[in-house]
């Protein structure tokens, strides 16, 4: 677990509560660092990142933005002190898989930490391969296709497509989808709403006019069978 976060008494709590769960820790305080780090060899010994949004040198968004160009599949758990929505959708939007504001509860991130770690939707068999249209998710592989091609996909965005590839044709709510891709019954239901947005900007032919993920208006989305 890589933990960037500046303040020191943040920082030590979150490492105390992640080795405490048998995770193996580092830290950096500066976003610059991070930021070659991630971009860098290094990277690959990573298993999660746990990124705080206000950050010396370089932001916590930049990081994330700059993370996503080289590597789709590592965790981000974006921490913010700001608690605002439309920051806490920026950081959904340039790639993190989920957000904690501050302050926040460290048994709750760690919880968040697993849950992320676990990778998989609930409905969604460990090597099955999913077709729907030009679509195939090989949920073993973690790969992602259309037509073809791949698409690289964020932790969060193809769990949140193999849910719903794996049940197209029916209509699930954004608590029902935040309950079985994210592992929780409560939440800013607006994670889902930002994640269906990512989804569709790499899998649809037209975002503006879906026609793999349709909104079910008063409900909430759909993966067409057809």
């Amino acid at each position: 677990m890589l933990v960037v976060e500046d303040d020191p008494t943040v920082a030590e709590v979150v490492l105390t509560y992640l080795e405490r769960a048998g995770h193996q820790t580092r830290s950096l305080a500066d976003g610059t660092a991070a930021a070659e780090l991630l971009t860098g060899a290094e990277a690959d010994g990573i298993d999660l990142v746990i990124l705080d949004l206000m950050l010396p040198g370089v932001d916590g968004l930049e990081i994330c933005r700059r993370l996503r160009h080289t590597n789709s599949e590592l965790p981000v758990i974006m921490l913010t002190a700001l608690g605002q929505e439309d920051d806490r959708i920026t950081g959904l939007e340039v790639g993190a898989d989920d957000y904690l504001t501050k302050p926040f509860s460290p048994r709750e991130l760690v919880l968040r930490v697993e849950s992320v770690l676990r990778r998989a939707a609930v409905s969604v068999e460990p090597a099955q391969v999913l077709r729907v249209g030009p679509l195939t998710v090989d949920t073993a592989a973690r790969r992602v296709t259309k037509s073809g091609e791949e698409i690289a996909l964020t932790v969060r965005e193809l769990d949140l497509l193999a849910y719903l590839m794996a049940n197209a044709g029916k209509a699930f709510t954004r608590t029902q989808l935040m309950q079985a891709v994210w592992g929780w019954t409560f939440g800013d239901q607006s994670t889902v709403t930002v994640h269906v947005r990512r989804v569709r900007e790499k899998i649809e032919d037209d975002p503006r006019d879906p026609h793999l993920i349709q909104t079910v208006w008063g409900v909430g989305y759909r993966m067409d069978a057809a």
